[in-house]
């Protein structure tokens, strides 16, 4: 019969065998030291991002608060790291366990390092962007991006090696997948070499108003691997494979100097030459003293008869404005006009307008119309 010493016998050897050999006093002593340093993570947080804002206070540049600040969750997650590592040293267990926790540690450790090497690109990049003439928005953000890819793989490349898999064979295989993958994904690299040779060449950047022939007009929203975001002016959204914008012609209206206003203004032929000098010289005149367009010694700007048309004199006006902005270039549009309108007028002439004229040298044959009342008698 079982007696009460059997009992407390069973439950000294739970609490010595505890679980997967190790008891339950160094289980009890390893969850107490990973909460003490959950509960410490707030002040070990506080505490380092403090001395690093410190220091990165006295200096001049502003490239080392931002990576403080990007450092935020990955030095958050060190207390972690080391209560996994302070509880996991506590436990008396075997050699294969230990070297299962020793891997585990080390994993961890590689994980922060990789992650803080991810989180410090972005402020990096803002950095390389000072950079004026170097490089180009859209080529950071393709640098930060790749970056962000290497440090991926290589993560979890070491935390493969640490674990004993060998990377090698596994890149030998999925280069025999890649080689497959890539019969089929012939676009996708295309696409992606053009995004490369339009950041190399820099044609745009975001923001750039630009006129793919054929393709699209509108505004430069984000330059993607494969895809670059171009937004029309209805505000839709269109997504242009990079290999459309590399051979394709790209007008990028945002780089002009000036705005082009080209019209050819038909008189009547009945206009006299001393009409037609006038309204050339008064509209070149207008042109050249108004401060809305460019200076003749900076852009061609002409004012001519230019040709006989079917039913008009055709005198060019070929001109720039100062101004790029589309509204502003309608409006000195609307007042060359109205000032055109004002000297052909004043001239003593008038617009032409398409006409045909109809010569007749005999009428046709044609029977004797007869009327349809009789003649009244002659009077004597």
């Amino acid at each position: 019969m079982a007696s009460w010493s059997d009992f407390w016998e069973l439950v000294v050897t739970v609490w010595r065998e505890g679980v997967y050999g190790v008891d339950i006093a160094h289980i009890l002593l390893a969850l107490f030291v990973l909460l003490l340093f959950l509960l410490l993570r707030n002040l070990f947080t506080r505490f380092v991002l403090g001395t690093l804002k410190r220091g990165a206070a006295r200096t001049t540049t502003d490239i080392d608060e931002r990576i403080v600040d990007a450092l935020y969750e990955p030095i958050r997650f060190v207390p972690v790291v080391m209560g996994v590592f302070f509880a996991t040293s506590v436990l008396d267990v075997e050699d294969g366990t230990r070297q299962f926790f020793y891997n585990l540690n080390r994993s961890l450790v590689a994980f922060t390092l990789f992650w803080a090497f991810f989180k410090v690109t972005t402020p990096v990049g803002v950095f390389m962007l000072k950079a004026k003439g170097v490089l180009t928005k859209p080529m950071v953000e393709w640098l930060i991006k790749l970056a962000r890819v290497a440090f991926v793989i290589l993560g979890a490349a070491t935390i493969l090696e640490l674990w004993g898999i060998a990377v090698g064979p596994i890149i030998a295989g999925l280069g025999l997948f890649g080689v497959a993958v890539a019969l089929g994904a012939q676009d996708l690299f295309k696409n992606l070499i053009a995004g490369l040779f339009v950041i190399g060449e820099r044609r745009f950047s975001d923001g750039d108003w630009i006129n793919v022939d054929g393709v699209v007009e509108g505004t430069v929203m984000d330059i993607g691997f494969r895809t670059t975001t171009v937004r029309r002016f209805d505000r839709a959204p269109v997504y242009v494979p990079n290999s459309r914008l590399a051979d394709n012609a790209v007008t990028n209206f945002s780089r002009m100097s000036h705005r082009r206003i080209l019209w050819m203004i038909g008189v009547e032929y009945r206009t006299t030459m001393e009409q037609l000098r006038v309204i050339r010289d008064q509209i070149e005149a207008y042109i050249l003293e108004s401060a809305d367009f460019a200076r003749p010694q900076d852009v061609p700007t002409f004012v001519r008869i230019d040709s006989f048309n079917n039913s008009s004199i055709d005198i060019m006006v070929y001109c720039f404005t100062n101004t790029i902005v589309w509204g502003d270039w309608l409006e000195i549009k609307e007042r060359l006009a109205y000032r055109i309108k004002e000297i052909v007028e004043g001239a003593g002439t008038a617009f032409a307008f398409p006409s045909r004229s109809l010569y007749l040298e005999t009428l046709p044959d044609a029977p004797e119309v007869f009327p349809l009342s009789p003649p009244k008698p002659a009077e004597d």
